[in-house]
């Protein structure tokens, strides 16, 4: 593979059309042309998968698309691992034209440099916890001393350890997911793509893997693209937010930016019930650090810490259970300034 230098952009997606019919060619021509997408159902018998849609992704973001089923979203992420065809558009990942990798270099770059994550987690039955997670280091022919090493400390990573020697039946629904991440962490990917992996679990478990998804995320360094029909979870976890409708993207943007300035009313609509409290983070409302490290001389050594994109439920845990002010650290764990009770009673009142 002829690797392209690399740059902030990981992945980028431009013109990205998919149609399903047997009449593509033409189907295309017309959904170009801007006949509807009920309209080329109608004259050609095919479906519009994907419109026209483009965005890009940087490294280290966690980047989000939402919609509603049968939105495309799913669709436009196996567009990224060419588990889907394009009828047309182009695809770059890290530094690669997808589309131009013959099989042997895509096997390749899944293998290697793609994780990927579903709803429905696809674990082998047959296989034990430990087996699962190792499965992508043994199409990779690696030895099993070194599987089972990797195997183990992905485990240990997602809070399964001692669990092994266990089968996919014997473990709940919450412990399976992340029997599922282990796996795709298993060959230390670059990127990770989640496909509504906490969808079908229950809410208290859905936050709590949502937590540790960010945390991992963090610590590893990782690069996800992620995919829920959940507004909440995507102004939870994302970076950056991208909206679909019939295949085609209405908005990208950061969770402020879309709930104050819908692109139009499809997305009013559908942010109209979200709460300005959500969109409030640490970073948002923290007093900074002057350059010498120090704040009004507030004492932080025995404060406890929160990272600056920490939300306002997290901030208010942990100011109840605290007499002094929260310090919050940087992605590179270093001390970028505090919130106090005052600011956050300040955010809070303004936030309603």
């Amino acid at each position: 593979m002829a690797e392209i230098a690399l740059s902030d952009v990981v992945i980028e997606l431009s013109g990205i059309w998919k149609i399903y019919g047997a009449k593509t060619a033409t189907a295309l021509a017309d959904a170009r042309s801007g006949m509807t997408k009920a309209q080329v159902l109608e004259r050609h018998n095919a479906v519009v998968g994907i419109a026209d849609a483009s965005f890009s992704v940087n490294r280290g973001e966690i980047f989000c698309i939402m919609g509603l089923s049968g939105s495309g979203k799913s669709t436009l992420l196996r567009h990224i691992n060419r588990l889907v065809e394009p009828s047309a558009g182009e695809v770059r990942v890290l530094g690669y034209d997808v589309m131009s990798l013959k099989a042997r270099e895509l096997r390749e770059l899944r293998a290697r440099r793609l994780g990927m994550v579903f709803q429905h987690m696809a674990l082998l039955p047959h296989r034990s916890v430990r087996d699962n997670v190792a499965y992508p280091l043994e199409i990779r022919r690696e030895p099993k001393a070194v599987r089972w090493k990797v195997a183990e400390e992905k485990l240990a990573l997602v809070g399964l350890s001692g669990y092994a020697d266990r089968y996919p039946r014997e473990l709940s629904g919450g412990m399976q997911q992340r029997v599922g991440l282990a796996r795709a962490l298993a060959s230390d990917p670059e990127i990770l793509l989640m496909d509504e992996p906490f969808s079908a679990l229950d809410p208290l478990i859905r936050r709590e893997l949502q937590d540790q998804f960010l945390d991992l995320t963090r610590r590893l360094k990782k690069t996800a693209l992620f995919i829920t029909h959940d507004l909440d979870e995507a102004i939870r976890l994302g970076s950056r937010i991208a909206i679909m409708k019939d295949g085609r993207i209405i908005q990208v943007g950061a969770a402020v930016e879309i709930v104050a300035n819908p692109a139009d009313e499809y997305v009013r609509e559908f942010v109209k019930s979200i709460s300005k409290l959500k969109l409030i983070a640490a970073r948002t409302i923290m007093d900074a650090f002057d350059a010498t490290g120090a704040h009004r001389g507030i004492d932080v050594s025995r404060a406890p810490t929160a990272r600056l994109d920490s939300d306002l439920d997290h901030l208010i845990g942990l100011a109840t259970r605290n007499d002094v002010p929260i310090l919050i650290r940087d992605g590179e764990d270093q001390p970028v300034g505090v919130v106090t009770k005052d600011r956050l009673l300040i955010a809070i009142t303004e936030g309603k």
